[in-house]
This record gives structure tokens, C-alpha cells and sequence, in this order.
């Protein structure tokens, strides 16, 4: 889309911060009014608008899309996303290691371990681990525990904390994240431990690595540094 606006701005209502542009209200994909929490994100939103070029690029605003899908998602989608979250306590990522080679294993428990003890004393319940490929069934206190934290969340931590779980595989490092127990980088770092031991072995660096999984992965650092950001406008 061509850029048609000259002046953003921001216009304070009932419930937040309009962002508009010449005057008019930004509006969602769901036409629904773009209405930020807070006066720092709304300013953040703002400079996203403001430093479009000729053309409109929604991938260079990641904050108006985490705001957008707030409000066009999760607001009426809530319970299926939630109940679609819930289940990665199962699968979740820092559960599932392998004792071969052994490098591989000490750098899953290096850099999974720690959330995991957090997990249990935060929440009560520690989590079972396993090296076989069968998926495994958490204890049922902490599905519990899990599910009334997260029912507990506003719409904007819940808006972030599905977006680091789908991102990264693990339940754990979403509620670490929201609890500010893990910055941006050090979910990336957990979620790709086997990717970076397999990129040493094959001396990546000097060699290179996939160029369309390098894209990837750029992608996903910038959506989870995103989403950390966005919290920190609104607390």
C-alpha cells in the first residue's frame, strides 16, 4: 500500500491513545480502532507510522501488529488460543533432550536446567524431563498452576506470551519471558541450542548457514524483541 498520510499522530480518548493519521484514526484489519494502553506505546506506534517511506511495510511495524492482533484476536479468540497454549506443557521443548553426544546433552541442560528449577519453585510443581520420543504427561497440579496464571493475564501479556510459546516451542521460556526471568536473546538462545551445536560442528560461521533459515531466524529475533518491547511501554 502506497503511503497517503502526511502528519501522525496521537488523539487521547476513553480506554488509551488513538493513533491517527491527518487526523483519522488507524484502524485494524477487522476495522476495529487502533487503541493503545498507554502514552509510550502509543508514541512508539506513532514512529512506526511516521518512518514509512513511499509504500506502507506492516513487517516494519511489529509493534502495531502485536497491538492489532490484541485487539483483533485475542479480544474475541482468547479461550481457543488459550486452550491451544496450554497443551505445550507437554511438548515443551525443555523437556525433551537427548543423551547423545554427550557436548549436546551439557549444553541442553546448561541452558534449559535454570528455567526449569525456576518453573518449579515459581509455580510449585516441577516438570518431568525425558530422553525418549514419546510425549509425556505433566503432572496434573501443574497444568493447574499454569492455566490459572494465564487466565490471571491481561490481554496484552497474553497477547506476548502466545507469541514467545508459538516462536520458541516452550511454555516455560513464554512464562519466564512475561515474568521478566528472560530477555529477548536469551529465549533465542534456549530455543535454538541443538541449531547452534549443530552450526559449530559444521563451522557455519566461516562456511555460512541456509540462507532462507538465516531470514528465519532473524525474523523471529526481531518478533520476540518485539514483544518484550511492547511490554515495556505498557508497564
Amino acid at each position: 500500500m502506497k503511503r497517503f498520510y502526511k502528519l501522525v499522530s496521537t488523539q487521547k480518548s476513553q480506554g488509551g491513545y488513538h493513533i491517527t493519521l491527518d487526523g483519522r484514526p488507524v484502524k485494524t484489519a477487522l476495522r476495529a480502532e487502533l487503541l493503545a494502553p498507554t502514552e509510550d506505546l502509543a508514541n512508539a506506534l506513532v514512529q512506526e507510522w511516521a518512518e514509512q517511506k513511499e509504500d506502507i511495510i506492516p513487517d516494519t511495524m511489529p509493534l502495531t501488529q502485536i497491538l492489532s492482533t490484541k485487539i483483533d484476536r485475542v479480544s474475541t479468540e482468547r479461550e481457543a488460543m488459550q486452550n491451544y497454549i496450554f497443551k505445550y506443557l507437554d511438548t515443551d521443548l525443555l523437556c525433551y533432550r537427548t543423551n547423545t553426544p554427550p557436548d549436546l546433552q551439557k549444553a541442553q541442560e546448561d541452558a534449559w536446567n535454570p528455567y526449569l528449577d525456576w518453573f518449579a519453585a515459581e509455580f510449585g510443581h516441577p516438570l518431568d524431563t525425558t530422553f525418549a520420543l514419546t510425549a509425556l504427561n505433566q503432572p496434573d497440579a501443574a497444568h493447574k498452576a499454569v492455566q490459572a496464571h494465564i487466565k490471571a493475564l491481561d490481554d496484552d501479556h497474553f497477547t506476548i506470551i502466545q507469541l514467545i510459546v508459538s516462536a520458541s516451542g516452550s511454555l516455560v521460556l513464554g512464562l519466564a519471558a512475561i515474568g521478566d526471568k528472560a530477555t529477548a536473546d536469551d529465549i533465542y538462545a534456549a530455543m535454538r541450542v541443538e541449531e547452534k551445536f549443530k552450526a559449530e560442528i559444521y563451522n557455519e560461521e566461516f562456511y555460512g548457514g541456509d540462507p532462507a533459515q538465516e531470514k528465519k531466524d532473524i525474523a523471529t529475533q526481531a518478533d520476540l524483541k518485539a514483544g518484550l518491547h511492547y511490554l515495556s511501554l505498557i508497564d
